[in-house]
């Protein structure tokens, strides 16, 4: 190579891999903003706030091809697991799967006699998300269902306490609605009565009981990194866990069951790979296709962790964002009659998922008309998931045990619903959305000043 001449410009031809992110970041930045207009814009329950960092990840992995897991999964579970202060992080293509696995783990031969067995029950919520309590099911064991609160939507220590029967073994609960059931409370009565705890911490990334984060105190924690939760991947969940042992049966039972902990792509991490004799296989039978569960294929693309990794940043921010929404609609609506609104459990701080208003039974409207009154005004809402799960079409037949009444369930089930406080709602939409309410309660409660 001749070197230029003194004095001679040398032009830097940057690197098209540059050129191409540049691009994208570019292309984020003058897509045009059309601003809130009433009426017209909608005003979502929940979705994705993606900046031009999250796009520029994503194209930065897919230039290099990435479409497996790879770098990016293995760096965010590393910095996730360490966020929550916990051991590992198990990234997954989805919160359900999480979920699946998460109880999953507890049906494992190697947990011994603390294992989970056909006909054990596992106790519950009945109002919520389906996904938290089908994996029970699935692997049949016994739902025990609990009643929840008014207000926070949540069950309580005492409701646990008395759902206990000779048979139980576990308890499965989620953060409802980024509220966090009492959990401490319930994790010592777990562990003075040698139950497993599992924490559905999909809608609560975040959030505190006591000044803790939430997914810290059970045996295992689940996450969904869906659009509409705390960050996103796209489609996309999380297994965590303080404990090695469920730890490796969690990977097991991601990584289609097999007994090999190299990750994809590497060959012989423990030097033992063709040294093994494990079940009735002959000695030296190749590690890597040795399987020890009967597991599944539920890991996560590398794309999913990119953008997973460049979202993890931005939580402290998405969660303020959350907590200002969330009180900007209390205090606006704290004047108006025929609404049962949300509070925060005794000693947590959500970060809350969405406002949840409960429509009392003298309000003199029903949930259907406020819930049409909204939504003709583009203001999106939903209901509490599932509601009363028992009385889902797909639970009838299902092997349960109810403990006490579902009262407060079954009106959950007929009078709530929610509206987002999402970080992509802005000051403006709250106030929107409260004027809304406003003029509706104003033509339809009874008593109420028109």
């Amino acid at each position: 190579m001749v070197a230029p001449e003194a004095g001679t410009a040398v032009r830097v031809v940057p690197d098209s891999r540059d050129q191409v992110l540049a691009a994208a970041r570019e292309y984020h930045r003058t897509r045009p903003d059309r601003g809130f207009v009433p009426g017209s814009t909608p005003v979502l329950s929940s979705g994705a706030v993606l900046d031009e960092d999250d796009r520029a990840a994503l194209v930065e992995a897919a230039l290099e091809l990435r479409i497996a897991a790879g770098p990016s999964t293995r760096r965010f579970e590393s910095e996730f697991a360490r966020l929550f202060g916990l051991r590992k992080a198990h990234m997954t293509n989805s919160g359900s799967s999480a979920n699946l696995l998460a109880v999953t783990a507890l049906t494992s031969p190697r947990l011994g006699e603390s294992r989970l067995r056909p006909g054990d029950e596992v106790i519950t919520a009945a109002a919520g998300f389906p996904t938290t309590v089908n994996p029970i099911v699935q692997n049949g064991l016994v739902p025990v269902f609990v009643d929840v609160e008014l207000g926070t939507y949540n069950t309580t220590p005492d409701r646990v306490l008395a759902a206990i029967g000779p048979r139980t073994r576990a308890v499965v609960l989620a953060h409802t609605l980024g509220n966090p059931f009492p959990v401490n409370e319930i994790a010592e009565i777990a562990a003075e009565r040698e139950l497993l705890l599992i924490e559905d911490n999909c809608d609560a990334v975040g959030s505190t009981h006591g000044g803790r984060l939430t997914g810290t105190f059970g045996d295992l924690s689940t996450v969904s990194f869906y659009p509409a939760h705390h960050i996103t991947s796209g489609e996309g969940g999380c297994v965590l866990t303080g404990n090695l042992e469920l730890a490796r049966v969690v990977e097991s039972l991601r990584d289609w069951g097999r007994d090999c902990w190299c990750a994809p792509g590497v060959d012989d991490t423990c030097h033992k790979r063709f040294d093994y004799q494990l079940g009735d296989l002959p000695h030296g039978y190749d590690h890597k296709y040795t399987f020890s569960h009967l597991g599944y294929n539920l890991k996560a693309t590398d794309l999913q962790g990119a953008l997973a990794l460049s979202q993890l940043g931005k939580l402290p921010r998405f969660g303020q964002a959350r907590r200002r929404n969330w009180r900007r609609m209390r205090e606006g609506l704290s004047d108006l009659p025929g609404l049962l609104l949300p509070e925060a459990t005794a000693g947590s701080d959500p970060s809350w998922f969405g406002f949840l208003v409960t429509v009392l039974p003298d309000a003199g409207f029903t949930r259907g008309e406020l819930v049409r009154f909204l939504e003709s005004r583009r203001i999106g809402t939903r209901l509490l998931f599932g509601g009363n799960i028992t009385r889902q079409p797909a639970f009838r037949g299902v092997e349960h045990r109810v403990a006490g009444t579902l009262t407060n369930s079954d009106t959950i089930t007929e009078r709530t619903f929610w509206t987002g406080v999402y970080p992509g709602i802005t000051d403006e939409m709250v106030d929107y959305v409260v004027e809304t309410f406003h003029e509706f309660v104003t033509n339809r409660a009874p008593g109420h000043p028109r």
